[in-house]
């Protein structure tokens, strides 16, 4: 397959969207039309841009509920493949970046994800009368430098649900200073889409006490 060509969808996916699969379609080719143009995603991405970047944020989807943030949105992976996934849960994405803030904004216009909201912030400067149910990112930074952007973002008995690479468990080890400092309990690594997917996901999980 070109480095051009974008990935034939996998019939999984038809399964993990249900009746939302044409929405993920539609953001999935917009995704591929315009993402390295406007600096959202590497020039190699497109030939795994389904199993890579959109089946590897929707398998998460079950794990949500209530109101979540997005830290560093970006793209809108997992933000916006995941408020296509559940529209019955209301998405916060959270972005600092004026130029990916307006591709995210697009979007949301483009797909009628009414369930949606976009602020331009950086987490650490993010102060809101409510406080979120969940917080997840994905590729944003190591999780001893994630922990104090997204836990101050969390009600007391939230969770931290954050998509990480292989390196998770070896992260969790690293950042005990973090999770003690802000009242993680019940951290762990759980593997999704074993079986389902080409390339599992993992999620780093925790409760936040207050």
């Amino acid at each position: 397959m070109s480095a051009h060509t974008l990935e034939t969808e996998p019939s999984v996916a038809a399964e993990i969207f249900g009746d939302r699969i044409d929405v993920a379609r539609s953001f999935t080719r917009a995704l591929a039309d315009q993402g390295e143009e406007r600096g959202l995603i590497g020039p190699l991405e497109l030939p795994r841009l389904w199993t890579r970047h959109i089946l590897n944020s929707a398998i998460a989807a079950p794990l949500f509920y209530g109101s979540v943030a997005d830290i560093g949105s970006g793209a809108g992976l997992p933000g916006l493949v995941l408020a296509i996934a559940r529209p019955d849960v209301r998405w916060t994405l959270i972005e600092p970046m004026e130029r990916r803030v307006t591709w995210l904004t697009e979007q949301v216009a483009a797909l009628a994800l009414d369930n949606v909201e976009i602020l331009r912030a950086r987490a650490e400067d993010v102060r809101r009368p409510e406080s979120f149910d969940v917080v997840t990112a994905r590729a944003v930074s190591a999780l001893r430098t994630l922990i104090p952007l997204t836990a101050p973002l969390l009600r007391d008995g939230g969770e931290l649900t954050l998509l990480k690479g292989m390196n998770a468990a070896n992260e969790i080890e690293a950042a005990q200073k973090q999770i003690k400092r802000h009242k993680l309990s019940n951290v762990r690594v759980e593997m999704l889409g074993e079986g389902v997917l080409s390339e599992t996901t993992r999620v780093v999980r925790a409760v936040v006490r207050g």
